[in-house]
């Protein structure tokens, strides 16, 4: 054996040993920081806003439901723990002409030419879970949150690609499990369960990200996203273009003072 492959299978040994050496929490939380350093580091975490545009495909058993040129505008607050610290509306329509929803930390709306209409309790609340365990938002949002844990569930295949199995657990014993790329580090699919409230069960959901692309400043999103519940399609975005840091004002974020305000469920 000549020098130099000693040294190689040496240094293999060395790097295999430490692995084994970690913890599951060890691991979990250095494959966690491993994707936020994937995704820019502290490009990623200067994200102060996002302008997001595309094709926007909701589906009901799946087959198609809707289909919109969507705008997706986000807005980051200051993280308050256990609490959703983000802004959102969604605009539809080549012009933003054919309505659109409203997410806030204080609740949500759904804007037409008839008026503003807030969403039902349940659909709001879905939402504020939905974004709390998304990989995205706790990677920008809650990594310094007091309580947060995670725990490697070890490596395996999904998709024909060698991936990093994540729990990440909050204070309040809510998990999402998020799978990394082993080689690019980047997250490409999470499942969480939530109860369902009408069937005393559980939903299993799922989104799936790819198509990564630097969206400023070496920031790195996924272009495409899916969404499951109970492995049937519910949602996808094809995003032509992301745009950060485009300093969104509050009024985007808030009803006209001349909306017409209409019951729930309108």
């Amino acid at each position: 054996m000549n020098r130099s492959v000693g040294i190689l299978l040496v240094g293999c040994s060395l790097a295999a040993a430490a692995a084994a050496a970690e913890t599951a929490a060890e691991r979990g939380q250095r494959v966690v920081h491993e994707a936020l350093q994937a995704l820019g580091g502290k490009a990623f975490l200067h994200m102060a806003d996002r302008v997001e545009t595309g094709r926007a495909y909701s589906f009901y058993r799946e087959e198609l439901a809707g289909l919109s040129v969507a705008t997706i505008y986000t807005r980051y607050l200051p993280p308050v723990p256990g609490k959703l610290a983000l802004r959102e509306r969604d605009a539809f329509g080549k012009k933003q002409d054919s309505g659109a929803l409203l997410f806030t930390e204080n609740g949500a709306w759904e804007i037409t030419f008839r008026g503003a209409s807030p969403l039902p309790d349940l659909r709001y609340t879905n939402y504020q879970d939905a974004m709390l365990r998304n990989i995205f938002y706790i990677l920008r949002q809650r990594l310094d949150e007091p309580g947060l844990a995670f725990y490697s569930q070890g490596s395996d295949i999904y998709q024909n690609r060698p991936v990093e199995i994540v729990d990440i657990t909050d204070a309040a014993n809510v998990t999402v499990t998020v799978y990394f790329d082993r080689s690019s580090k980047l997250p490409v699919r999470q499942v969480f369960k939530r109860r369902n409230p009408e069937y005393k069960d559980f939903d299993t959901e799922v989104s799936l990200f790819s198509k990564y692309r630097d969206v400023g400043g070496g920031a790195q999103w996924p272009l495409d996203i899916r969404r499951e519940r109970n492995g049937e399609k519910i949602f996808e975005l094809y995003s032509e273009s992301v745009e950060i840091n485009q300093d969104l004002k509050d009024d985007l974020f808030m009803l006209p003072s001349t909306v017409k305000m209409l019951p729930k469920g309108h």
